[in-house]
């Protein structure tokens, strides 16, 4: 088997069917194995994607045990020599798993690749980034400072924008929506951190790559589009809590500072928690 697909949906039928036909008719050709790990979406996502693609195997969760741990599950159940953790609002584009795997067949030391990601118009989505650090927490893609001020050198070296991202690059990290892996380098450094429900879980996972001697790297020869909507649209409390907390964990993880600095970022990403939780209370379902 050359490459296995892991997808995890919650409350994601209206999505998953235009996701999984993108991806079979890009795998022909392919050795490959799709698993869908379904987190208690009590939609009906896996009886309809039974019904549609019978390769597709499907897991079930009974509750919802957070993207990190339900990614894991599918990379246990799965033996291709490449992984692709996938969500299911994406799109493959026509070549683009080829290009991956054999980008990853052709450079030993690179343990994960990843594509261009656009935004449903075409926009580049800047999946590509360096290491946050703690000026990111202010200066990060959707900030207000980052808006206000969009040429600040925090968000120019953590957004690299310096760079026009249509070469091929090692970087810090890539974005989780969309990334292929070696299992051999899973097998080294381990699954993704369980202790983040979601968000920031694909940071940490390229770090440790990373640590471990690996190199991550974009290619954007590989394209795939990702419909992401979730900051335009009022989503439970829950998602926006674990956002924050991951947050929190990511710092104290990779970035140990003197208690005063740790108070200071702490405060004020509880501060962002709380005003992204009034808007979201504010805005209409």
């Amino acid at each position: 088997m050359e490459l296995s697909t892991v997808i995890v949906t919650y409350r994601s039928r209206d999505t998953v069917p235009q996701c999984l036909a993108a991806l079979e008719a890009d795998a022909t050709g392919i050795a490959h194995e799709i698993v869908v790990v379904d987190n208690a979406s009590g939609d009906g996502v896996l009886e309809a994607v039974a019904a549609q693609f019978p390769r597709v195997r499907g897991i079930a969760n009974r509750e919802n045990v957070g993207y990190a741990r339900a990614i894991n599950q599918g990379i246990a159940a799965t033996t291709g020599t490449y992984v692709l953790a996938m969500n299911p609002d994406c799109l493959v584009e026509r070549g683009a798993l080829k290009t991956l795997i054999d980008h990853l067949g052709a450079h030993p030391q690179t343990a994960v690749a990843g594509p261009m990601i656009l935004d449903s118009d075409g926009t580049l989505q800047y999946s590509a980034r360096g290491f946050p650090d703690h000026s990111t927490f202010f200066f990060n893609r959707y900030s207000l400072l980052t808006r206000l001020f969009p040429n600040n050198r925090h968000s120019r070296r953590y957004l690299m924008t310096d760079w026009d991202h249509t070469s091929m690059r090692d970087v810090d990290w890539l974005s989780g929506a969309f990334l292929v892996v070696r299992r051999e380098a899973i097998d080294q450094v381990g699954g993704m951190d369980e202790r983040f429900f979601m968000f920031n879980e694909d940071v940490d996972w390229c770090r440790r790559m990373k640590s471990a001697g690996w190199t991550v790297t974009y290619v954007p020869d590989a394209r795939v589009i990702h419909h992401i909507g979730a900051s335009r649209r009022k989503v439970a409390p829950k998602v926006i809590v674990e956002r924050h907390r991951g947050m929190i964990y990511y710092f104290h993880k990779h970035h140990p500072a003197n208690p005063v600095v740790t108070f200071f970022v702490d405060a004020f990403i509880l501060l962002r928690a709380g005003l992204m939780l009034t808007a979201n209370a504010l805005r209409p379902r």
